[in-house]
């Protein structure tokens, strides 16, 4: 694991702008928002040489008593090379006020070699050996049909969906991430990848401290990674960023629940799809809604475009019961409202173009030792899991956000599954809010 923070510099254009560190301008604009003396009076008190002493003659603002000023200091960016993929999601998880990129799967070394040791994650001494083994045998169960795949639409290019003017290359990638979008479902949670995040200081230290309290011995290294990499841009808030009794008393009811679900749900059979989604449009009796659905819709260039007030009141909440973890990873990245997932596994995805039946005894070794996991009470049975493995989630936002989010991944180029899961959303939100079907551009995904 490796923990990178960017800073920032100004373009040549604002060469002649203020500069400021990042708690030195969360400090400048808590004192700007405390006085009529203006920014250029405030600024005389700035030496970048002392910056701590620039910020007790301002305002001492992490005893001031607000945390929204420690959202001042602007975006810091941080990269993180070399985490699971479980940790991945987790962070996105944990940090719904950041921006942030997560490796594709296309682009990620699938072998063994791109894992981290047994130790680093904290799997028992005793199933080490057994863990290790079947991440190889995943691999090779990837490789294999990525191999086969590519090879039948090389064969069979009607299988994919390829623009009839498509450039010679831009079918070969066409069919290249069509294989490797069907393939990954064998990919292993623990597999190393990289992602970066960008979000204020106060979040950071939200996010650091969240990830500190996690009983997985990997979120509490990259809780120390990360910390130690933002003391160079934010000392006085990191300094709030370690494990504390609230996020461990959740992190602990939260596994239990995830244990005992796990082992009253746990199969390697296909879920078949189920989808629940409720739209909430009640307003309070002094204000109510004057906007036609269709009013607050039809105006929208793209998904880009403002939505009406109608829209963006609305409360809408949508769950499926069998979210396969490839999926999860993209739509926990949906930073809006609120995200959960016990991440269980209550059976295993596979596509139509993959058979079962060469891999069912993967699936069950597979199965056998995240049962083992779970009846141990071990936080770490998520590094047994395969992409494939399905699990329930739920996502809570408003109106316009979920329209965005069926939007997105349901048009041109979204993932197969992706669409699939987004359009039976879509047709329970069309039985109660049947006026916004004529307005929503729900694609038809693909090609990849």
């Amino acid at each position: 694991m490796k923990v990178t923070g960017l800073a920032l510099v100004p373009p040549a254009t604002a060469a002649g702008s203020p500069q400021l560190t990042p708690e030195l301008l969360a400090s400048v604009l808590a004192r700007y928002s405390r006085s009529n003396e203006g920014l250029a009076k405030i600024l005389e008190k700035v030496d970048l040489g002392h910056p701590d002493e620039s910020i007790d003659r301002i305002l001492k603002f992490v005893d001031y008593g607000h945390a929204s000023i420690g959202g001042l200091t602007g975006g810091l960016a941080v990269a993180i090379d070399g985490v699971s993929m479980w940790l991945a999601y987790k962070l996105f998880e944990i940090s719904p006020m950041a921006d942030g990129q997560e490796s594709s799967t296309r682009y990620i070394a699938m072998d063994v070699a791109n894992l981290p040791s047994a130790g680093e994650l904290g799997l028992p001494e005793d199933l080490a050996g057994r863990w290790r083994d079947l991440m190889e045998r995943a691999f090779a169960a990837y490789q294999a049909e990525y191999a086969r795949l590519e090879a039948l639409g090389r064969a069979e290019p009607e299988r994919i969906r390829v623009p009839a003017d498509a450039r010679t290359a831009v079918v070969a990638r066409i069919r290249k991430n069509h294989a490797l979008d069907r393939a990954r479902y064998f990919v292993p949670l623990a597999t190393r990848t990289s992602l970066a995040l960008v979000q204020s200081a106060r979040m950071w230290a939200q996010t650091v401290q969240h990830l500190d309290s996690l009983p997985q011995p990997e979120a509490r290294a990259a809780a120390g990674a990360i910390r130690d990499e933002l003391l160079k841009f934010s000392p006085r808030l990191m300094r709030h960023s370690y494990a504390e009794s609230s996020y461990q008393a959740e992190a602990r009811q939260e596994l239990a629940a995830s244990l005992r679900l796990g082992l009253e749900c746990l199969s390697a059979e296909p879920l078949a799809d189920a989808v629940w989604v409720k739209a909430d449009r009640v307003t309070p009796p002094w204000l109510p809604a004057t906007q036609p659905v269709a009013e607050a819709l039809r105006h929208r260039a793209n998904r880009y475009g403002q939505c009406g007030s109608t829209i963006r009141r609305m409360r809408v909440a949508f769950a499926w019961n069998n979210l396969a973890i490839a999926e999860l990873r993209d739509l926990n990245r949906h930073r809006t409202g609120h995200r959960y997932t016990p991440l269980t596994q209550a059976g295993f995805y596979l596509p139509p173009e993959v058979p079962r039946a060469p891999h069912e005894a993967l699936l069950a070794d597979q199965l056998a030792l995240t049962r083992e996991l779970l009846g141990r009470g071990s936080a770490t049975y998520v590094y047994s899991l395969l992409l494939g493995a399905q699990t329930p989630f739920e996502h809570s936002t408003h109106a316009d956000k979920f329209i965005y989010e069926a939007e997105l991944r349901t048009g041109s180029g979204a993932h197969f599954r992706y669409a699939e899961h987004l359009s039976a959303s879509l047709n329970e939100f069309y039985k109660q809010i049947p006026e916004a079907k004529e307005w929503i551009r729900e694609g038809a995904a693909e090609p990849e």
